[in-house]
């Protein structure tokens, strides 16, 4: 169950390809500039940073938005009276709606 409300703004269901090719660039650079640098001049070495080695829109997420649990369970409640007919239906399906929501 999701702790934060906080989605991703496509369909892709993880990053973990393309956090995992980052990671790697960026060590391999990393690694590189080590090599180029004597003993004198390692304390002027400046990390890399992120967005020199790849484009955080050129991953599966792209970018994340808010969703407060307040509006989940008002969307769910208007959801449910779209299909449930008694009060137990409303309850089951704005439940089943919510874990969906929140099991991602």
């Amino acid at each position: 169950m999701k702790k934060n409300p906080f989605f991703s703004h496509c369909g892709c269901p993880s990053e973990k390809k393309d956090k995992k090719s980052w990671h790697s660039r960026w060590r391999t650079r990393e690694r590189q500039a080590f090599r180029k640098l004597s003993i004198e001049t390692i304390d002027t070495h400046q990390t890399i940073l992120r967005n020199q080695v790849s484009s955080t829109w050129m991953m599966g997420k792209d970018g994340r938005y808010y969703w407060p649990i307040s509006e989940q369970n008002q969307i769910a409640q208007i959801l449910a009276q779209r299909k449930g007919k008694t009060q137990a239906e409303l309850q089951k399906i704005k439940a089943r709606l919510l874990h969906r929501w929140r099991g991602k």
